[in-house]
């Protein structure tokens, strides 16, 4: 996939994903990998920026296989920019299909 789209829908993709149930960090990553390919080395920078954009919340939870995991929580704050970015991400790809569509 090309890198500049996958950039594009990343945060979209982080956001949804986290909509459905709180996850911590590697659980997130394993998610977002089923849409689109990406890395922990993408995922733990754009989870320190919304987070301290206010849009996820964190906390610890015990973990039976090692310390306490980081989960993140979606804030009202948080639904609100992702219901946001999902308007207007589906606006783009409807204009984008209709001028591909036109172009043939």
């Amino acid at each position: 996939m090309n890198a500049q789209f996958k950039k594009g829908v990343l945060e979209l993709i982080v956001l949804l994903s986290v909509t459905k149930r709180d996850m911590y960090g590697y659980e997130l990553v394993s998610e977002v990998s089923k849409a689109i390919d990406v890395n922990e080395g993408t995922i733990y920078p754009l989870l320190k920026r919304l987070t301290n954009e206010h849009y996820f919340e964190t906390y610890l939870r015990e973990s039976t296989e090692g310390p306490p995991r980081k989960y993140y929580h979606l804030t009202a704050a948080g639904i609100l920019y992702k219901d946001g970015l999902k308007k207007e991400w589906k606006e783009f790809c409807s204009q984008v299909n209709e001028f591909i569509e036109e172009s043939d």
